[in-house]
Parts: C-alpha cells; structure tokens; sequence
C-alpha cells in the first residue's frame, strides 16, 4: 500500500496518520505541510469546493505535486480535518500554564477557526466518515476536556455543562454565517460569557 492509500480499519492516532501520510523527504514533508496550510486557508475562504489548482498555487508547488501527496480531493480533506485537530491538540498543551480562563478561551477561539474548516470538508462528504474523523473527534475531546476541568475546578466556569455542551455551544455559533468577523467574536464572547458561574 502507498503512503497516501491508508486506510482506518483499526483505531489509529491523529498523529499516527498524518505521519504515515507524510513523505519522510525534507523538501517532500515541507511541500506536503504548505498543501495542508492552503487547503485549510482555502477551504475557510471558498468551502470544500475549493479550487485544486489555486491550493497548489497557494502553496507554491505545482498541481502535480498535490497529486502525488493527494490523490483524491478526500485524501486532502482527511489530512486538512486531521491536521487541524492535531494542531488543537498542540494548543491545549501550549495552554496549560496560563490561567484556566485565559487558555479554554484562547483554546476555543482557535477551535472556532477548526470549526469552520470542519464544516467545509463534512458539506463536501455528505455526512460519510472514516476511521479518521472518529479519530479525531476523541483527539479533541481529549484535548479540550482538561482545560474545562481546570477552569470547573477554579471557579471560572460552571459545573453544570461539560466538554460536548460547550462544544456544541461554540459549533452552533461557528456554523452561522456573519456579515465580518468581527461580529462572529463579539456573538462568541457573549456566549462565553454565559458559561461563568452566576453568583
């Protein structure tokens, strides 16, 4: 089996598979990183039908190239969704030494860029899902859910709601088209606000 026909029969680590997806080559892994991060820019910018040709621009290599790296635009969308969680997961661990506040909604602010990205990529899949996207999921969960039980434990969030309530808190406001994005944050920060214990 080639580098870019895994498959997820098993369970299997986000990290797992992006490393079996990537080329083990210096300038091959650089090229594969610049793919994902315009895939994702352009993904946000124009949904999952996206141009291929303007990803490969983006990124500085030919269309060529993202063929070798991805041969259907679902190998692009599974390692874009992985990546995004991956990097999720580099941020809570980033996190952990600021106030439980400040890191759940630095985390969350971020978690609304990988919302929408997500939402690109599920539109283009019709609701269909791999090993890879349940890998994921846990992979977020797994690296949201400390940062909420430190702030539960500080007093800076409310007990009664747990990771999937704010998760789902956060999507449904992700999921919302705004005129600007500055509207989107200032929606967010209301919601927040409302995850704070009441006296």
């Amino acid at each position: 089996m080639c580098r870019n026909e895994v498959t997820v029969s098993e369970p299997i680590s986000v990290g797992e598979f992006l490393a079996a997806q990537r080329p083990r080559r210096a300038d091959a892994a650089r090229n594969f990183d610049a793919l994902l991060a315009a895939a994702r820019e352009a993904f946000a910018e124009h949904g999952a039908e996206a141009s291929l040709e303007d990803i490969a621009r983006r990124a500085g290599v030919g269309i060529g190239t993202l063929y070798r790296n991805f041969p259907t635009r679902r190998h692009l969308f599974e390692a874009v969704y992985a990546n995004e969680v991956e990097d999720l997961g580099r941020v809570a661990a980033g996190l952990v030494g600021q106030p439980s506040w400040d890191a759940l909604i630095t985390w969350l602010h971020r978690f609304v860029d990988y919302a929408m990205t997500k939402r690109a990529i599920r539109e283009a899949l019709q609701g269909e899902e791999s090993g890879v996207f349940f890998a994921c999921r846990q992979s977020m969960y797994d690296a949201g859910t400390p940062l909420l039980l430190r702030a539960q434990q500080d007093g800076t969030v409310r007990t009664d709601m747990d990771m999937d309530d704010l998760l789902r808190l956060v999507s449904g406001i992700a999921s919302v088209a705004f005129p600007d994005d500055k509207q989107r944050a200032r929606v967010l920060a209301i919601a927040l606000d409302g995850i704070r214990p009441r006296a």
